[in-house]
Order: C-alpha cells, then sequence, then structure tokens
C-alpha cells in the first residue's frame, strides 16, 4: 500500500500596507476630525470651522456667506483666466430633536436620507457639545410575533440621553462612530461627503492656471440649497463636484464572486459621473478627466448611470448654465452609522483632480 503523503497547508501571506506620506497622513488625520465632528445639515458650524482653520493659509480670499456656504478663492495669475468652481458639501445625514420628554426621553425626525431598519439600539451623539444618548427601543423578550416582520418606524422611537438636561429642541444628532483606520480602508460616520471635504482642502494645496474657487457647501442632503446659491455666487466657466458615492460592490446569492449590478466599487479609483437623477455631466468634463487619469496612470471608473445626486444638480442650472461634472469617492454603507472607504480612492481622488486643473486649457471646454 502506497504511503499517504499529508499535503502541506498553504500559509497565508501577510499583506503589507504601504505607510502613508506625510501629505497623506495629513489628509486622514483631518478627514478624522471631520468625520467625528457632529454638523447635521442646517447646522454646519463645527465642520465649518474645522475646515475655515486648515483653508486659511491655503487660499487667497476665505469667507462665509448668508447660507453658510465657506468659499476659499485661490487667484490665477491672469485676470481672463476660467473661473472653475470646485464643491464638497459641508452636512451629513442625522436628526433634529423635536419633542423635549420627561425623563430624557426625546422624540425626533430624521434629516436627510435614512433607513427606518438601521436605528434600533445605536448610540448617538447629540448637540455641540456630543452628549451621549441612545435611540431607545422594545427589548426582544417584549416584542410580540406579529411584531417581529415589521420595520419599527421612527416616530415609535425615543432618543435617550438618560439624566442629561441640556438637550433640547433643534438639537441634532449623528450615530456616535469613531473614526478607525482599518489598514487598506477607513470606516467613520459622515466620510458623505467629509471625504470630498478633506479632499477639497487637498486640492487647495495647489497652484492652477484658472481661478480656483472652492466652495463647501451646506444642506446638500435635504435639496442641495447651499450650492444653489454657491453657483450663482461664483458665477463659474465650469464647475466640478466632489463627493462620495454608494459602492454598491457585495456579492449577491446569484453572483458570488462578483456583483455585476454594482454602481461603483472600492479600490477601483474614483468615480467619474455620466448621469445621474439630478444632472447629464459634461460630456466635455468627463473627457478630460478621463484622459487625465490615463495619462497620468490614476486608476479611475465610471460611475454606472442610476439613481442618487450631488450638488452638481443644482449647479449646473444656475444662471445661464454651468458645465458640470461630479467625482465621487466610493464609499459602503453610506447613510448609515458607519461607512467603509478605501484610502487609495480618496488619495487618488484628490490626485486625479489637482492634475485635471493643472492641465486645464482653453481645449477642456471647446465644442
Amino acid at each position: 500500500m502506497a504511503k499517504k503523503t499529508k499535503a502541506k497547508k498553504k500559509t497565508a501571506r501577510p499583506i503589507k500596507v504601504t505607510p502613508p506620506t506625510a501629505a497623506q497622513a495629513d489628509s486622514l488625520a483631518l478627514l478624522k476630525q471631520l468625520s467625528e465632528a457632529v454638523a447635521v445639515s442646517g447646522d454646519e458650524g463645527a465642520v465649518r470651522k474645522i475646515i475655515r482653520e486648515a483653508v486659511t493659509n491655503l487660499a487667497d480670499e476665505v469667507s462665509v456667506d448668508a447660507m453658510g456656504n465657506l468659499f476659499a478663492i485661490k487667484h490665477a495669475a491672469s485676470s481672463r483666466a476660467p473661473r472653475v468652481l470646485v464643491t464638497a458639501h459641508l452636512d451629513e445625514i442625522g436628526f433634529m430633536i423635536v419633542g423635549e420628554g420627561k425623563d430624557g426621553l426625546h422624540s425626533f425626525e430624521a434629516v436627510g436620507g435614512i433607513d427606518d431598519r438601521i436605528l434600533l439600539g445605536k448610540p448617538l451623539w447629540v448637540g455641540e457639545n456630543k452628549i451621549n444618548g441612545v435611540i431607545g427601543f422594545k427589548p426582544i423578550h417584549l416584542v410580540k410575533q406579529n411584531e417581529r416582520s415589521t420595520v419599527v418606524k421612527i416616530d415609535s422611537l425615543k432618543v435617550d440621553v438618560g439624566a442629561n438636561r441640556t438637550v433640547k429642541a433643534g438639537d441634532r444628532a449623528t450615530f456616535a462612530t469613531p473614526f478607525v483606520d482599518l489598514g487598506f480602508t477607513v470606516r467613520g460616520k459622515a466620510l458623505d461627503d467629509r471625504a470630498g471635504c478633506a479632499v477639497l482642502v487637498e486640492i487647495l494645496r495647489g497652484k492652477y492656471p484658472v481661478e480656483l474657487i472652492a466652495a463647501f457647501t451646506v444642506q446638500e442632503e435635504v435639496g442641495l440649497r447651499g450650492a444653489k446659491v454657491a453657483g450663482y455666487t461664483a458665477e463659474p466657466d465650469a464647475a466640478i463636484v466632489i463627493d462620495c458615492t454608494p459602492a454598491n460592490d457585495l456579492p449577491s446569492q446569484d453572483d458570488e464572486v462578483e456583483n455585476s449590478h454594482y454602481n461603483t466599487k472600492l479600490g477601483h479609483g474614483p468615480a467619474i459621473y455620466s448621469f445621474d437623477r439630478g444632472t447629464v455631466s459634461d460630456k466635455r468634463l468627463i473627457k478630460h478627466l478621463a484622459a487625465t487619469a490615463e495619462s497620468k496612470r490614476i486608476p479611475y471608473q465610471h460611475r454606472q448611470p442610476g439613481g442618487g445626486g450631488t450638488d452638481a444638480g443644482a449647479i449646473h442650472l444656475t444662471r445661464g448654465g454651468v458645465p458640470s461634472v461630479s467625482v465621487s469617492v466610493p464609499g459602503r454603507y453610506l447613510h448609515s452609522p458607519a461607512a467603509l472607504m478605501s484610502k487609495d480612492d480618496f488619495y487618488n481622488t484628490a490626485k486625479l483632480v489637482r492634475v485635471a486643473l493643472e492641465s486645464w486649457s482653453p481645449k477642456v471646454l471647446k465644442r
């Protein structure tokens, strides 16, 4: 009888994570600050303050308009240079306290698009001082059989802040999610669009042949309201909107290896929009971004057409119309307590837009 030989066990090789450059480390540190701030639509002050401090020495002019949009402008050498508006939105989805109840229990409403299925038992930060709270719900021991297959609606829930008496109606609240570096990816709340904000700060470090108008906009999650004002004020020749878009790239039951019904994928680079629910991107700007990425070997992907939208939906309709395009960092689990994002996608989004602005010429908008 032949002697059986034992198969050698394969040992997995450790995955090496390339240490970030000093500039990349600074961008991640800024992103952590931004992610952990409480800045729900209509109350963006905490994030605006962080960004204002970050851009003061990078721009020629810094100002805040009546809506709360933060503008940072870098002048071009020529007064005839094209005006390019680049935006990212300050606000995040979250909640507003609408009723002051007894014993620290408060009624609340969603601000922006939030799925009721993710609410039960989630810890929150409430108000400017980040008071600890939790979304209270009935424990499983008391749930009746006919209730187990239904979604508990937000109007049946309360925010519980315990003995704290400083919470009041009008206070905003967000998911209490610390920012974590996971190696190749990062996890945190409000990466939509704090990732875009950190990218835009990085873009302001460059020098360009255009009049760069960086606008950190408010109230995107409730109707692109700040962008409408910013687009009108800037009166740009073109606009690039930086956002964080859902990466629907998890395997499905019918396609366990690779989900063919994705819109973007983590690790495949910044996503350039063709069209979404609110905008058909300008073909000339799509071409310029794609050509830039290919010439500089920057990975990129085309966001698959479909729903959703960005500030471009408001900007492209201002005044006589503005040629616009959106570029997004793909992120999993957006509008939830914790999103996941590739660090390489984050870095490459900043790199792509910077190089595209550096190589800007009259040919970009030539018809």
